[in-house]
């Protein structure tokens, strides 16, 4: 196991019971580098929506935890907020919870000259993501060729 995914491992069994307690969502873990500095990643939520409170108190629980264990050797910062409007879809969950939604999907290769596309999450499994286009179309995609799928939004 790389490195990041022991850090982003071991902080999510962590959470997970502390989240459990206070009825949240682990929506994701991630530690990245970002402009030459790291950052452990924490998403969180709940039914109605995280609040700056909600986050605040599990980022000051997650803080004392991660001080005492010490495990990560690089310099970082700790953030914990909610996953925003136009979340990623990681997770079974995600995509469940998902279904009917209107989505953004972003290919890593282009797909007959287009690399974007939009539409409603019409099913999902192990391997494939199927969406409904504005056309009535369904494309269907590989889990494998898709670079990021999220909620789509509009203001």
């Amino acid at each position: 196991m790389a490195r990041r995914e022991e850090y982003e491992s071991r902080t999510e069994r962590f959470l997970l019971p502390l989240l459990a307690e206070h009825n949240f969502e682990l929506v994701d873990v991630e530690y990245v580098k970002e402009g030459g500095n790291w950052y452990l990643r924490t998403y969180i939520d709940k039914e109605g929506g995280i609040t700056v409170d909600d986050c605040e108190v599990i980022s000051r629980t997650l803080s004392d935890w991660l001080d005492k264990e010490d495990f990560i050797a690089d310099s970082y910062t700790l953030e914990v907020s909610s996953p925003g409007l136009g979340r990623p879809l990681k997770k079974d969950k995600d995509f469940e919870r998902s279904l009917g939604e209107d989505v953004e999907l972003r290919l890593y290769k282009p797909r007959d000259k287009q690399k974007e596309f939009a539409g409603i999450l019409k099913g999902y499994d192990r391997e494939t993501v199927t969406i409904e286009t504005e056309d009535g179309r369904e494309e269907v995609f590989t889990r494998q060729e898709i670079a990021l799928i999220r909620l789509a939004f509009d203001f």
